[in-house]
């Protein structure tokens, strides 16, 4: 039966993240709460001259198998469990006090095994037993009992307490029930999916019997990718990376289902650069991609490649955002994001008098990315793949035809087919000096994206003649290579593998062109 205010006469404290742990301790006495213990958090709390009894002491058991057993003793899961009104009976009879408020957090294993060399014998030992038991006993019993795991509640929990005598209203009860759950939910799948990733001879494993996910709330959305659908952005916490998830806004309205989803992109492709680089995205798919001597110059040619799309597009940076070309962007189209590893202060002043726009900042970060999996959700399943993280070099590439490609070209035909990675297929790039000229992207027909990539260099005024041709997939047929020969293309990068390569190789000869493969695809569906 639900109940309200519940007054807080004991406490067990068993924590492996001892921040502001003391601050609380100290509160609970004043409060005049007892405080059971165990181990290293009993010896910093009595250190500080807390008062505070021992489990061992408690339970007339000592801690034994080197701290396996401490708190798995029917006097501390009974004083938990033991329902108030129903079993006060069997709980007086057998000397088993309630204990009100069970404050745990559970041994750092995620930071144990992401150590190199991490041994199985090294990750048992750090698997929590009794911290789990006396959580999920807890969460259980949360009409009675107030269970914590965060310590960013600490504080409120005071606060509350201040207020109400003592007292947690079951409304906070229930908050940190549902809390407690997700956490040994959180840490169950950590360590399922660490084990269930290697063999018993500590090999890894490419895919695993049982995938456990755990991702938290950052924020409602004001809806999804239509008005009609209810949406919300979950992120998850282990997450350190330049990612959008870790992004932080600073301005602007709030971000929206398809803001996130463009941006998330326009991110991952300009990140592949190290030169001042600039990616517009309109509906998942760059339409502007440029690189500069800097972020000025890199929008200037970005926004030139496909003005008319870029409106109401998402502008992504790798440099630091100016003033100077802030004042450009707003003076030249409308935007619904920007994101920038940094902005100045003075392109934050001059952002503000466009309200509207959303302004996110990113941490550079220094560290390889994690080797991460790919996820796909269809109808009662879950496709998984490996994320396309390739990064094509010089050495990858194969010259297949008679003319082999200068300097400048294979500069050209690296930029362009990291372009081309973050198109959605089928996907055609013309690119030519570090930017972008036309993009054609998602259609039935290789041979069609070419041509829509052509009309909008025509109707940008750009010229493609002397560029370079990025396809992600092999060309099934010569077509696509007549067709950029009579655009003027004189350079090709596309993976090949098609049956009919010696025919599209012999139209490139034909046409005087250069042609290499990469022996990689990047579709991007």
């Amino acid at each position: 039966m639900v109940s309200g205010k519940k007054k807080i006469s004991r406490a067990l404290i068993s924590v492996s993240d001892k921040t502001a742990i003391l601050e609380f301790a100290k509160s609970l006495v004043e409060w005049g709460i007892e405080i059971l213990s165990t181990a290293g958090t009993y010896k910093l709390i009595k250190d500080a001259g807390i008062h505070v009894i021992d489990v061992s002491e408690y339970t007339q058991l000592p801690e034994m198998m080197d701290g396996r057993v401490k708190t798995l003793h029917p006097r501390i899961h009974g004083g938990i469990l033991g329902r108030r009104g129903t079993d006060d009976k069997v709980m007086a009879k057998l000397g088993i006090n309630p204990i009100d408020l069970v404050v745990v957090n559970l041994y750092p294993f995620s930071q144990v095994v992401a150590t190199d060399h991490c041994s199985i014998d090294q990750a048992i030992q750090n698997i929590d037993i009794g911290g789990p038991a006396l959580i999920r006993a807890a969460a259980k019993n949360h009409n009675d009992v107030a269970v914590v795991v965060d310590v960013k509640d600490y504080v409120q929990l005071i606060e509350e307490m201040a207020k109400n005598d003592g007292g947690l209203s079951y409304q906070t009860r229930y908050k940190l029930m549902t809390k407690a759950f997700a956490h040994t939910t959180a840490y169950d799948g950590m360590i399922s999916n660490h084990f269930a990733e290697r063999s018993y001879k500590n090999e890894n494993i490419s895919f695993k019997n049982t995938y456990s996910f755990q991702y938290k709330i950052k924020q409602g959305l004001r809806y999804g990718e239509n008005p009609h659908q209810k949406a919300a952005f979950y992120i998850s916490e282990d997450t350190n990376e330049s990612t959008i998830a870790t992004a932080q806004q600073i301005q602007g309205k709030q971000l929206s289902f398809n803001n996130i989803a463009d941006t998330d992109t326009a991110l991952e492709c300009v990140k592949q650069f190290t030169n001042p680089a600039c990616v517009i995205v309109k509906h998942a798919n760059p339409c502007g991609v440029a690189i500069a001597d800097s972020i000025y110059n890199a929008y200037r040619a970005a926004h030139s490649t496909d003005p008319e799309s870029a409106y109401g597009g998402i502008i992504a940076f790798n440099k630091e955002l100016d003033e100077v070309t802030a004042q450009l962007i707003t003076e030249n189209q409308f935007l619904e994001v920007l994101i920038a590893p940094s902005v100045t202060s003075g392109a934050l002043k001059i952002l503000k008098n466009k309200e509207n726009i959303r302004c996110l900042q990113y941490t550079e970060c220094n560290q390889a990315p994690k080797v991460t999996s790919d996820f796909k959700k269809v109808g009662g399943g879950l496709l998984v793949q490996d994320y396309d993280s390739h990064i094509l070099s010089v050495k990858d590439i194969s010259i297949v035809t008679e003319r082999a490609p200068s300097v400048t070209q294979i500069e050209d035909m690296i930029f362009t087919w990291k372009v081309a990675k973050m198109v959605k297929s089928n996907a055609i790039v013309y690119a030519k000096n570090g930017r972008t000229l036309g993009i054609g992207a998602g259609q039935m027909s290789r041979v069609n994206s070419a041509r829509i990539a052509l009309i909008k260099a025509e109707q940008a005024g750009l010229d493609v003649s002397g560029a370079v041709m990025a396809s992600d997939a092999f060309f099934p047929f010569r077509d696509g290579i007549d067709h950029a020969a009579t655009s003027g293309i004189s350079c090709i990068i596309q993976p090949g593998g098609s049956k009919r390569d010696d025919e599209v190789i012999s139209a490139a000869n034909e046409h005087d062109m250069v042609m290499v493969f990469t022996a990689i695809r990047h579709f991007r569906h």
